[in-house]
């Protein structure tokens, strides 16, 4: 059986790690958690992990110069983070600033309990007002 604990790792491509290092520590105020540059020869690639530190996940970003992968999200790839309060204006215009950009969900259900804002790649982030523990 696996651990409800284990740590979770989201990857995911992008084509330009430096622009989502912006929006998710600077608009987010997520840690850079690890960041490596790839042995070329070796065919390794560039990575960013952001999250944060005391979380049970974390974002890894890849680049990959030689066979680059662009990234491909869907109006249904979210980030949920489940605020349980009020979405701080502050917030939003700092993920904005960073990069973001203020989008309509796809799903209206987001935009009544939410703020669905995308990243530079085109992924969307929700912040939800809501608690994830009332919606068990």
């Amino acid at each position: 059986m696996i651990d409800p604990q284990v740590h979770v790792r989201l990857a995911r491509p992008t084509g330009q790690l430096a622009a989502i290092e912006k929006f998710y520590f600077d608009g987010l105020g997520l840690d850079v958690l690890y960041r490596a540059t790839g042995d070329r020869a070796a065919g390794e690639c560039d990575l960013l992990m952001v999250g944060w530190r005391a979380a049970n996940w974390h974002l890894e970003l890849t680049f990959d110069p030689r066979q680059p992968v662009q990234p491909t999200p869907t109006v249904e790839d979210l980030l949920v983070l489940y605020l349980d309060g009020m979405i701080p204006d502050a917030l939003v215009r700092q993920l904005v600033n960073a990069g973001g950009r203020r989008v309509p969900a796809h799903n209206s259900y987001w935009d009544r309990f939410g703020i669905t804002i995308e990243d530079p790649d085109g992924y969307r982030l929700v912040l939800c007002e809501r608690s994830w523990n009332n919606m068990r």
